[in-house]
C-alpha cells in the first residue's frame, strides 16, 4: 500500500465532505462545506444539483491540497450519499431539468394518499420493503415527469436520466461516461425489486418511468468508474458506494445478525443487520438491502427519524438560542430535567414507526419556569425518544433482544445525549473511537475492491471503542418519561388536514 490513502466523499443533506482515510481507517485529513436549502412552500424541500457537484468537488481538492496529498497517492475513492433525494437531468447537456427534491420533501404526500388508497401498500412493500411515503424517490419521479414542462416528453424520447445523489457525483466525476448506483441507493428508491435484485417492470409501470431513465446497478464494493483526469490531474477509480446509513452499518463494522446501530444526523436512522435474507416488518419498519458484495446481499431492518440533528440546526438558525451545536451539552446539564417540557420535532412529518406526512412540530409542557436550557434539552431528549420508538419496534420484528447500541455522526459526541439515551433505552450505548463511520463505511467499501483491505474480518479488528454509557436511570422513572412523550406525540400527529 505504501502512502496510499482512500478517500471518502459524504454527500450529506446539508453540507458536502471529503474525509481521506489511511490503511489503518485513520483519519488523516478532510474537508467540508455547506451548500443551500430551498424551501419553495411549507414542507417542500429542494437542493440545487449542480451546486451539490461543484461543492462536493471543490471539498475533494480542498481536503488533497490541505493535506499535501497528491491525487496519484489516492488509491480509490467511495462515495456515501444522502438518500432518496432525486435528481433528473438532460443526458446530453448535463443540466438537471428541475432542482433536486429532498427525501424530506413532502410534496408528494398526495400521490402517495392516492396509492395506499387503491391498494398498493402490499404489493410495492413486498417488493421494496418499503412503506408508500414521499421518504422515497418514485413519486419525486413522477412529479418531475408531470409537472415540468417538456419532462415527460423527453424522458419518453431517451433524453433524460435520473438518479439518487451518487449517481448524479458518479455521472459527473467520469465526464459522463457512467450512470450508475449501487444495490443500496437502488432500494430506497420504491422502484427496486431487493429480493429479485432489478429495477421492477410492474413498479416502473405503475410510476410511469421510461426503463432507459434508470441507472445499472452495481455491487456497493466494486468498480464505478474512474475520475476524469481532467478534473484532478489524474484518474482515480471509484471503488465504493452506498446510502449514508448503509455506509454507517458498514463502517460500525455491524457484519452479524442483530447488530444495531444509530446514525445521528439530519435524522436518525437505525439499522440491524439482518443477514442473507430480508425481514419484513409488522410494525412498519423498512426492509432494505444492508450492502452487496460479490454479487451477494445482505440485508437490514430499518428506522428512519427524520428530524434529529436538524432539530438543533432549528434552535441555532430559526431561534437563536445557541451559536453551535456543541454548546447544547452544556446547556442541557445546567439544568436537571427539561422542567417538564416536551419537543416533537415533527418539522416535515414523523417517519417510523408512525409514518404521518400530516403531523407537524408541537413544544408540550411549558410553564413561566421554563427557558432556554429546558428548551434545549428537550431537543436533545427527543432524539433519543424518537430512536426508542424505532429500536422498541425493532426489537418485536427482529425477536432478537438488542444487547447494545453502536452509535455514530455529529450528536454521538455529546455525552449528555449518548447518557440519556442509554438511560430511556435500559441498554449500553457504545461510541467508536472514529465517529465518522458514514465515511468510513464507504471507504471499507472502496478499500476492500481496491485491496486495501482484504476481507471484513480485518476492517473489524479496525473498528475501536471509544467510550461505554451504562444506563442508570430508574426503570421507573424512565417509563413515566416515555409515557409522557407518546402522548407528546399524539398530540402532533396528523395536524395538517390530508
Amino acid at each position: 500500500m505504501g502512502d496510499k490513502y482512500i478517500v471518502a466523499l459524504d454527500q450529506g443533506t446539508t453540507s458536502c465532505r471529503t474525509i481521506i482515510f489511511d490503511k489503518f481507517g485513520k483519519i488523516v485529513g478532510q474537508a467540508s462545506r455547506e451548500f443551500r436549502q430551498i424551501y419553495p412552500k411549507p414542507g417542500w424541500v429542494e437542493h440545487d444539483a449542480e451546486e451539490i457537484w461543484q461543492c462536493q468537488l471543490s471539498t475533494l481538492k480542498d481536503a488533497l491540497r490541505n493535506n499535501n496529498i497528491d491525487p496519484v497517492q489516492v488509491a480509490s475513492i467511495g462515495i456515501t450519499n444522502q438518500r432518496e433525494t432525486l435528481v433528473v437531468w438532460n443526458r446530453h447537456t448535463g443540466k438537471p431539468v428541475h432542482n433536486a427534491i429532498v427525501w424530506q420533501c413532502r410534496r408528494t404526500a398526495s400521490i402517495c394518499d392516492e396509492l395506499i388508497q387503491k391498494g398498493k401498500q402490499e404489493t410495492i412493500y413486498k417488493k421494496t420493503g418499503l412503506v408508500i411515503d414521499a421518504y422515497f424517490s418514485a413519486t419525486k419521479l413522477y412529479w418531475i415527469l408531470n409537472q415540468v414542462p417538456g419532462a415527460r416528453a423527453m424522458a419518453e424520447e431517451g433524453d433524460l436520466l435520473a438518479g439518487t445523489i451518487d449517481t448524479w457525483l458518479i455521472w459527473n466525476f467520469t465526464g459522463g461516461k457512467v450512470h450508475a448506483t449501487d444495490y443500496t441507493n437502488a432500494s430506497r428508491t420504491m422502484l427496486f425489486n431487493i429480493s429479485e435484485l432489478c429495477w421492477d417492470e410492474d413498479l416502473m409501470e405503475l410510476f410511469e418511468v421510461p426503463s432507459n431513465m434508470l441507472p445499472e446497478v452495481k455491487d456497493s464494493s466494486g468498480y464505478f468508474g474512474s475520475v476524469d483526469e481532467v478534473l484532478l490531474g489524474h484518474e482515480i477509480p471509484i471503488t465504493g458506494v452506498a446510502g449514508d446509513q448503509h455506509a454507517a452499518l458498514f463502517g460500525q463494522a455491524c457484519f452479524s445478525k442483530g447488530m444495531v446501530k444509530n446514525t445521528y444526523g439530519t435524522g436518525c436512522f437505525i439499522l440491524m443487520n439482518t443477514g442473507d435474507q430480508p425481514k419484513f416488518s409488522a410494525n412498519n419498519l423498512l426492509a432494505t438491502i444492508a450492502w452487496c458484495i460479490g454479487g451477494k446481499a445482505e440485508y437490514a431492518l430499518e428506522g428512519s427519524v427524520f428530524t434529529a440533528g436538524a432539530a438543533v440546526q432549528w434552535l441555532r438558525d430559526e431561534l437563536g438560542l445557541i451559536q453551535n451545536a456543541a454548546e447544547t451539552e452544556s446547556l442541557a446539564e445546567a439544568v436537571e430535567d427539561t422542567n417538564g417540557v416536551y419537543i416533537v420535532p415533527a418539522f416535515v412529518g414523523l417517519g417510523a414507526p408512525y409514518w404521518d406526512p400530516y403531523a407537524r412540530g408541537v413544544i408540550l409542557g411549558l410553564t413561566r419556569g421554563a427557558n432556554k436550557n429546558h428548551i434545549v434539552r428537550a431537543v436533545l431528549e427527543s432524539l433519543a425518544y424518537q430512536s426508542k420508538d424505532v429500536l422498541e419496534v425493532m426489537e418485536k420484528d427482529s425477536g432478537v433482544a438488542i444487547p447494545e447500541l453502536r452509535v455514530d455522526g455529529g450528536a454521538s459526541a455529546n455525552n449528555f445525549l449518548m447518557q440519556f439515551q442509554s438511560d430511556i433505552l435500559g441498554i449500553p450505548v457504545v461510541r467508536p473511537e472514529v465517529t465518522e463511520t458514514t465515511a468510513r463505511g464507504a471507504a471499507f467499501l472502496a478499500g476492500l475492491e481496491a485491496g486495501v483491505w482484504s476481507s471484513k474480518d480485518e476492517i473489524e479488528r479496525i473498528w475501536e471503542r471509544d467510550k461505554k454509557f451504562i444506563p442508570k436511570m430508574d426503570k421507573l422513572v424512565r417509563d413515566e418519561k416515555y409515557r409522557l412523550w407518546k402522548k407528546a406525540v399524539s398530540r402532533s400527529a396528523n395536524w395538517i388536514d390530508a
